[in-house]
């Protein structure tokens, strides 16, 4: 559908068969379930160390700021002025590789470091900081409904899967130029009515997703705002519990999935009978197929949905918690690793190769024939990193992914249940939750190394 190959690059020569690779994925994850229940009794992971080392100053966060919003207008330059070869033109790899792939490999090492170049941020700060200086009787900005929370975000980043996995015209320089300046605008818009960090917190679709994936790095904004360093995880239960949370997290987990699941025989069969129903309703070919991929995109996120409802449905009410709906946001953060885990998995061979471009797309961002910097004519080396060593690399990232989910769920039931037994007894149908994600995941690795 568009130049961003998403599936590993050959195929994987793996020791042993996938099957197995299952069942001992399988066997890991049940027994850490089994070493959670029997060494870890008391919650633990709100009272680890976390030492406080520096204050980012203020002209630091205003370079990177302005950095932001250079490169992104260098990007929304390229789209509008550029050539309309996908694979000549910044925009695309930029967006989707390096925004899109890159930031949250970054986050998972280093915290949100998006917080520090998030443009639409940054130019509302400056904006905010000029206009108080204009007048001092600016009227103070409406408080952000609460009931919202990250609802806001969510639907951002299912329109963003539609751009990104459902949408032709979303993938070509021109279209993405301007989607990107609608979301612009929107940002801005949002920030001036609710103010900028309130906005940003839970509306950004951005910028709360690579913020919650950044709270599993080993740094993190403490909050005294000084940066500190703490065990790799336990910044996600500090998460506010908020509405949207789950939903922005199920999305993500669901567009990945069914990003995996395209490139696999089955859906291949079932999008071309989506494409014939559409086609017989009067569609044309390629809006028939965009639908079949959106009616695929949709059915995804519903499998996930489904399964982490019937996860939650499995635990039982604790006297602690009021309602169902409270449940679901004590342990929506248990969703960031498996999150984290799928994204890592599905697109570290996109980032591996693909993102190689991104130095000669920078030295000829128009792709007309220019060389900035002396690099345009670097080529991607796709011996960087060989087939099998992905297919490990993406096994171990979802292994991993769910084995600190239920890591964070075991430790927030010891919280919310009050005993070492009903907090294990909660996590059963939670520990069957984490194997289907995983053998999911495994699945559509498996497709995708099979086409």
């Amino acid at each position: 559908m568009h130049l961003l190959a998403h599936g590993i690059v050959g195929r994987a020569d793996l020791p042993i068969p996938e099957f197995w690779v299952a069942v001992a994925a399988a066997i890991v994850l049940a027994l850490s379930f089994v070493a959670l229940a029997l060494g870890w009794t008391r919650p633990k992971l709100a009272g680890l160390p976390r030492r406080g080392l520096f204050r980012l100053p203020l002209a630091l966060e205003v370079v990177c700021g302005a950095i932001g919003v250079f490169v992104f207008f260098v990007v929304v330059y390229a789209g509008v002025a550029g050539t309309d070869a996908q694979s000549q033109n910044l925009a695309p790899t930029a967006v989707y590789v390096g925004f899109w792939i890159g930031i949250p490999f970054l986050s998972l090492l280093f915290g949100d470091v998006f917080r520090l170049f998030n443009p639409w941020r940054a130019l509302g700060r400056a904006t905010g900081w000029v206009a108080a200086r204009i007048s001092s009787e600016l009227p103070e900005p409406l408080e952000y409904p609460e009931r919202l929370g990250r609802i806001p975000a969510a639907i951002g980043l299912f329109g963003f899967a539609i751009c990104e996995l459902c949408w032709a015209d979303a993938t070509q320089p021109g279209p993405l130029a301007l989607l990107m300046l609608v979301y612009f605008v929107v940002m801005l818009v949002g920030m001036s009515l609710y103010g900028v960090e309130p906005w940003v917190r839970n509306a950004d679709a951005f910028g709360v997703l690579f913020g919650l994936i950044g709270s599993l790095a080993p740094l993190g904004r403490g909050e005294d705002g000084r940066i500190e360093l703490r065990v790799p995880g336990t910044g996600a239960p500090r998460i506010d519990p908020i509405a949207g949370t789950g939903v922005l997290l199920v999305i993500s987990v669901g567009s990945t999935a069914f990003d995996g699941a395209k490139e696999g025989p089955l859906f291949n069969d079932i999008v071309q009978e989506l494409q014939s129903a559409f086609g017989s309703l009067g569609f044309s070919l390629g809006t028939s197929l965009e639908l079949g991929f959106l009616v695929g995109l949709v059915v995804a996120i519903a499998v996930v949905a489904a399964i982490w409802t019937l996860g939650l449905a499995g635990m039982s009410l604790p006297p602690s918690v009021p309602d169902r709906r409270a449940l679901a946001r004590a342990f929506a953060h248990t969703l960031i690793p498996i999150s984290a885990g799928y994204m890592v998995a599905h697109y570290f061979s996109l980032l591996a190769y693909n993102g190689q471009n991104l130095w000669p797309l920078a030295n000829d961002p128009l792709g007309k024939g220019s060389d900035l910097f002396g690099g345009a004519a670097a080529g991607i080396d796709y011996g960087i990193v060989s087939a099998t060593g992905i297919w490990y690399i993406q096994i171990t990232a979802l292994v991993v992914g769910h084995i600190a989910g239920l890591v964070l769920a075991h430790d927030r039931a010891l919280e919310v249940y009050g005993s070492a037994r009903a907090a294990t007894r909660s996590q059963v149908v939670m520990l069957i939750l984490m194997l289907c994600f995983t053998l999911l995941g495994l699945w559509l690795l498996s497709a995708a190394l099979n086409t």
